[in-house]
């Protein structure tokens, strides 16, 4: 069973949002619990999920589903989405802007009151079975005017606004998923909370709830604090060996030099 701590009313509105059939858009920055959250979600509402990766390369037949040939000849195989609507399943399209606009027109008739997916290399017209759902999410923080979701697909949605969680959340969030003591995982918090305070200055993401799970895996293992902060925290935030010292220095005010940590 996936673990989630819900920081707010989400889990209610997507329940209400599933119960109504209306298809819902999560945003909020990276690793604050996007993905796990519909993972949770299709959990209880015992739904199957497809999970997309939208990327630039990913076309319309990547989602719908293409003609293959086999031994036998050609035949139909089904995407993700298509096996969704099929199914009554949850159809979960990470990082949506990064899809082609091209690509994401097929989303329009599933996303309103028609519930319908049109197949046109079958000619197949497909009502949604009963239960499916249509999530996707992106991150604001890298939209531009390049990779933007056009307002007249994101008034289709149901819009859920995520952020990391409060302090307490987020040390017992990290304390469930490395089983790190109270104390690591407070400091671990501090740390991040240091890093987010440095993000419009200096860093072009801020430090997810992820990485302090995998620094509090590393240091649990027991790597010492200072190269599991620096393997697990800082080296992913960025490839500037200058800023990467910076943000040691941070990591030292909390933990200590090298020579202090256990």
């Amino acid at each position: 069973m996936t673990f989630y701590h819900p920081v707010g009313n989400e889990i209610e509105l997507f329940h209400a949002a599933a119960n109504n059939g209306l298809p819902v858009l999560i945003k909020g920055p990276t690793g604050c619990g996007k993905t796990r959250f519909v993972r949770y979600m299709a959990e209880q509402l015992n739904r199957p999920i497809y999970t997309v990766a939208c990327h630039d390369d990913l076309t319309a037949a990547d989602l719908v589903g293409r003609h293959l040939i086999g031994p036998q000849g050609t035949y139909w195989q089904d995407g993700p989405l298509t096996r969704a609507v099929r199914e009554g399943g949850i159809c979960y399209l990470d990082e949506v802007v990064e899809a082609r606009k091209d690509t994401t027109v097929v989303l329009h008739p599933l996303a309103d009151d028609r519930r319908e997916l049109p197949i046109e290399r079958t000619g197949e017209l497909l009502t949604a079975a009963p239960g499916f759902m249509l999530v996707v999410s992106y991150n604001p923080g890298y939209q531009s005017l390049l990779k933007g979701m056009k307002p007249s697909t994101r008034q289709r949605f149901v819009s859920l606004r995520f952020d990391y969680p409060s302090a307490e959340i987020e040390q017992a969030i990290v304390m469930e998923e490395s089983g790190c003591d109270r104390d690591l995982a407070k400091q671990l918090v501090s740390l991040a909370t240091a890093l987010r305070n440095l993000k419009d200055h200096d860093l072009e993401e801020a430090a997810s709830t992820r990485l302090l799970i995998h620094t509090a895996l590393l240091i649990r293992a027991g790597l010492p604090t200072a190269v599991a902060c620096r393997a697990g925290m800082i080296e992913p935030l960025s490839d500037d060996e200058a800023t990467v010292s910076s943000l040691m220095e941070v990591v030292y005010a909390v933990f200590g030099r090298p020579d202090e940590t256990r």
